[in-house]
C-alpha cells in the first residue's frame, strides 16, 4: 500500500473529460458547487482564492458574482481550461503540497478548496498556507468527500487514515488518502482554523431529473460530500 499520494498531476490525463463531466452532473453542479458557494456567500467586491481550481467551474460563477479570481491547480491542462473560461482570473499551476510564495499574507477574502482535500498528504501544512494568505475577517471553504461514505464503501478501520487507489465509472485512475471526520477537524485547528460551519448537503431539486436513484440516495444516506466553513483563529495556529 503506497504511503503517499505524492505530485502527480492525476486529472491532467482526463482533464478534458473530466470538464464536461462535471458541467452539469449530480454530484458536481447540482450537489457540491450550489453547496460551496452558498457557503462563500457574498463575494462581490472580495478577492477570491480557487484553490485547486480544477477547470474553473467554480471559478467562472464566482466571477460572476463579482469576485476578483485566483486560482492555481498541479495540473496544466486544468489551468488552461480556466484561463480559457474565466479569462479574467489570474491562474498558474501550483501544487496545494507547496507553499504558496506568489502569495502575500493577508491578500485574499475567501479561499475555496472543493474536493481537494483527499489529494494532499502534508494537509495541515497546506492548510496554514491558506490560512497565511487569509484577511482578518476573512474564511475558508473547502469540502471533501463524506468519511462515513468512504467507510461504507471500504469498510476496514473507520479511524485508520490510509491510502486508496482506484477505477472511476470512466477508467479514470486515482490516488487519495481515506481519513476519518475527525481527523479533519484537528488539521484544520492546528493549522489555525475555528470550523464555522459544517454541512452535509442535499442535492437541489434539478438533480433529480438528472439522476432520480442518486438525488434520493443522496438526500437520504451520508454517502456524498461534506462542506465545512473555517475562519482564522485570532489566536493563531496550534
Amino acid at each position: 500500500m503506497p504511503d503517499a499520494v505524492g505530485p502527480h498531476p492525476q486529472y491532467d490525463v482526463f482533464a478534458d473529460e473530466f470538464l464536461d463531466h462535471a458541467r452539469n452532473n449530480l454530484h458536481n453542479a447540482h450537489y457540491d458547487r450550489p453547496t460551496c458557494l452558498a457557503l462563500l456567500g457574498d463575494v462581490a467586491g472580495l478577492t477570491v482564492l480557487d484553490a485547486a481550481c480544477g477547470p474553473g467551474l467554480y471559478a467562472a460563477e464566482l466571477a460572476d458574482r463579482g469576485a476578483t479570481i485566483i486560482g492555481f491547480d498541479q495540473s496544466p491542462r486544468m489551468v488552461e481550461l480556466c484561463r480559457e473560461r474565466v479569462p479574467a482570473g489570474r491562474f498558474r499551476v501550483h501544487d496545494l503540497a507547496d507553499p504558496i510564495t506568489w502569495l502575500p499574507d493577508q491578500s485574499v477574502d475567501r479561499v475555496l478548496l472543493a474536493l481537494a482535500l483527499e489529494y494532499i498528504d502534508d494537509r495541515t501544512s497546506a492548510l496554514r498556507e491558506l490560512r497565511r494568505v487569509l484577511r482578518p475577517g476573512g474564511a475558508l471553504v473547502l469540502s471533501r468527500m463524506h468519511p462515513t461514505g468512504d467507510w461504507l464503501r471500504h469498510g476496514g478501520n473507520y479511524f485508520d487514515a490510509r491510502i486508496i487507489e482506484e477505477v472511476w465509472s470512466r477508467g479514470w485512475h486515482v490516488r487519495y488518502w481515506l481519513a476519518p471526520l475527525e481527523d479533519t477537524c484537528t488539521e484544520l485547528h492546528e493549522a489555525g482554523f475555528l470550523i464555522e460551519r459544517l454541512l452535509e448537503p442535499r442535492p437541489d431539486a434539478g438533480a433529480a431529473d438528472i439522476d432520480r436513484d442518486g438525488y434520493r440516495r443522496l438526500t437520504q444516506q451520508p454517502t456524498g460530500f461534506l462542506a465545512i466553513k473555517a475562519i482564522p483563529d485570532p489566536r493563531g495556529s496550534r
